[in-house]
């Protein structure tokens, strides 16, 4: 580097060299900051919630199971409306969402104890940290050079996962016992809102945060074309497929796993806690050095080889081998080869804003539903089979499921506009106009062209 170069010269160029988009930089901490005060409350609102207004942990799980349906809805959302009223408005119907109805479940439903309250302000809160999150990752997608997509996305995950759970359960653990856990509860509003600002005024002069779709799309139009773009792109049904597979079976493990390791292999209830902190930990980081391998290796061939299969093999490790070796560190050991084998599906964002390049905001609305998807997939899975094959049957079904998905990466092939948008180096954000009129319908893009570069699918 030019030693003549200004210092913030140099540190834009340090900054872009660890694959973080310069423009976007405040965005993501911004995010980091309001995932932290979103997970403030994950470790205790459960026992919380019934001890204060629900009743029994009965009630208190029909509320977090409302709440769940509510991410879920956000998720699609924040991607489908994204099209039409562009990342920067959803993101601010995020941000004001989480406050307003926070602000309502602290001061009326907890102070007065009541469940129904309780259920409609928390379930409704909701809506709010994915409107704000994926809108931010649609923006992401948007905005930088398709051939950093890989990098960018790492980062938004890195700060998304950096912040729920992890720094947000470790910021309560150190306010909770000074100030008690409602006192907890509002500064984590505190954080959200700070967090929400500091993205939002920071990000106010960046490209990509305004209306993606042409104008003669209205927002009814963007919300249908989001669930069926599903079936008329199969393309993109294939990336929520395998989406869906991506964590289904991190979320049946954790309907089984809990008894073998704390009871059956005698690991106590604080190893087997333990071990899901070290899938999330190693998680984390993985999730920002897949982003940048796979700008350089391939996006398919990550998602196949590190994403898919390695998850195949990570998730047999973290079941047989504890069972054949019941030492803590050989658990310990296959619970970080399970987390970082999971963030090789970071790509999976990436590939499928590309795949429907006139409709990425639909496209990360499906790829969203898959992830909502398989927080019931899994344990159902565990449901249907564990009574008749046991849980190193099911365990075994779910390691087919990851081979399954490394089978059809091959499918994902990009379009001919979006593997020309890659090969000059170019953001989506660029090429918008000329791709509303590649999608015009006239002219269909060829699905059986093979892409190269780093688009090639290894």
């Amino acid at each position: 580097m030019n030693s003549s170069l200004p210092t913030t010269g140099r540190l834009s160029a340090f900054v872009e060299r660890i694959g973080l988009p310069p423009t976007l930089a405040i965005g993501f901490l911004g995010l980091l900051f309001f995932m932290i005060g979103d997970g403030v409350e994950s470790g205790y609102i459960a026992p919380y919630l019934a001890d204060n207004g629900a009743g029994t942990e009965a009630r208190a799980a029909i509320v977090i199971t409302v709440y769940g349906l509510m991410v879920t809805l956000g998720s699609w959302l924040s991607g489908a409306l994204s099209e039409t009223w562009g990342p920067r408005r959803v993101m601010w119907l995020g941000l004001s969402i989480w406050a307003v109805f926070e602000v309502l479940f602290l001061s009326v439903a907890l102070t007065s104890h009541s469940f129904v309250l309780m259920l409609i302000f928390y379930g409704i809160r909701g809506l709010g940290y994915p409107l704000f999150a994926y809108g931010f990752l649609v923006w992401v997608l948007a905005a930088s050079p398709a051939r950093r997509l890989g990098s960018a996305v790492g980062w938004f995950y890195f700060a998304f996962t950096g912040g729920l759970p992890t720094l947000g359960s470790l910021l309560a653990s150190r306010t909770e016992p000074a100030f008690g856990e409602y006192t907890t509860l509002w500064i984590s509003l505190f954080v959200v809102i700070g967090g929400g600002l500091l993205a939002l005024t920071g990000l106010r002069r960046v490209d990509g945060g305004k209306r993606l779709a042409p104008e003669s799309t209205t927002t009814a139009q963007s919300l249908v074309a989001s669930i069926s773009i599903a079936v008329t792109n199969p393309r993109v049904g294939i990336g929520c497929i395998i989406r869906i597979i991506n964590t289904a079976p991190q979320f049946g493990f954790l309907v089984f796993l809990p008894t073998i390791f704390s009871d059956d292999l005698g690991f106590g209830t604080a190893g087997w806690l333990q071990l899901v902190f070290i899938v999330g930990a190693s998680n984390i980081f993985a999730n920002l050095a897949f982003g940048i391998i796979s700008d350089k290796i391939g996006w398919h061939r990550t998602l196949r080889v590190f994403g898919c299969l390695g998850s195949a093999v990570s998730s047999l490790m973290l079941y047989f081998l504890p069972q054949a070796f019941p030492h803590y560190w050989i658990a310990a050991v296959s619970a970080a080869a399970f987390g970082i084998s999971l963030a090789g599906f970071t790509p999976i964002s990436v590939l499928m804003s590309l795949i429907a390049p006139g409709q990425k905001g639909n496209a990360i609305a499906v790829l969203n539903l898959g992830a909502g998807a398989a927080t019931f997939v899994g344990p159902l899975i565990v449901a249907i089979f564990l009574d008749l094959l046991g849980a190193g049957g099911v365990t075994i079904i779910f390691a087919g499921l990851y081979v399954a998905a490394a089978l059809c990466v091959r499918w994902l092939q990009l379009p001919p506009e979006s593997q020309e948008i890659v090969d000059r180096g170019l953001s989506l954000s660029d090429l918008d106009a000329e791709t509303h009129e590649i999608h015009d319908h006239t002219k269909p893009a060829n699905t059986e062209v093979r892409p190269t570069g780093l688009a090639q699918a290894g």
